[in-house]
């Protein structure tokens, strides 16, 4: 596949690398229990990823029931489930990485990698949290950005509480922990502005979707 990008003058014809998880590395306490780990730029190379990772990955639409209608998915999808070999070594490494970082507090390592591919500011993901799959109390979805940076929202799911707004590109990392995905809901909005594409990676638990 081919999409127009806009690499980063920050990040191009940098060598493939992993910031330490240790320095640098941000947690914000949410209400409810849950938080989130924030890491601007730990990938770094993370644009000629990109470029692999638009080129060579198997991307697929998606339609799906919505009330009475049945609609076009607003982004090209791809999920390598548990036990299955990831597109790229670099993504290989980073799930081996943010896995060994969360193993003590989430009890089981991070399993599975889905990946979305925002084309332009028309794709998008509504307000959800990660609980279509095995159901549980706590657990860790950490999503690595690459590409052009688009905005993720997050507000708590009763509402009435302040929500957050993080700019994510160019081998970003956000991780959402604890109660998240229950109590705290996100989105990537459309935009009207002119962006470039951008790839997240979620790397989550067995059966959390």
């Amino acid at each position: 596949m081919t999409v127009a990008y806009q690499a980063s003058l920050l990040d191009a014809d940098q060598e493939f690398r992993l910031a330490e998880l240790g320095q640098g590395l941000r947690r914000v306490r949410l209400a409810h229990g849950a938080w989130i780990d924030v890491l601007p730029g730990w990938m770094s190379g993370s644009d000629a990823l990109f470029e692999r990772l638009a080129a060579r990955v198997p991307w697929r639409a998606e339609r799906r029931r919505m009330y009475d209608n049945v609609v076009d998915v607003p982004r090209l999808l791809c999920y390598y489930d548990e036990g299955q070999a990831l597109p790229d070594p670099a993504l290989e490494a980073a799930r081996d990485v943010l896995s060994a970082r969360y193993l003590p507090e989430l009890g089981e390592p991070l399993a599975t990698a889905g990946l979305c591919l925002y084309r332009d500011g028309r794709d998008s993901v509504a307000w959800h949290g990660d609980t279509s799959g095995r159901r549980v109390p706590q657990t860790v979805v950490a999503i690595l950005s690459l590409g052009n940076p688009r905005p993720l929202l997050l507000r708590p799911r009763e509402g009435g509480g302040r929500g957050l707004r993080y700019e994510l590109g160019h081998g970003d990392l956000l991780v959402m922990g604890g109660s998240c995905q229950r109590t705290w809901l996100h989105a990537v909005p459309k935009t009207a502005r002119p962006v470039g594409p951008r790839i997240s990676v979620q790397f989550r638990p067995r059966g959390v979707r």
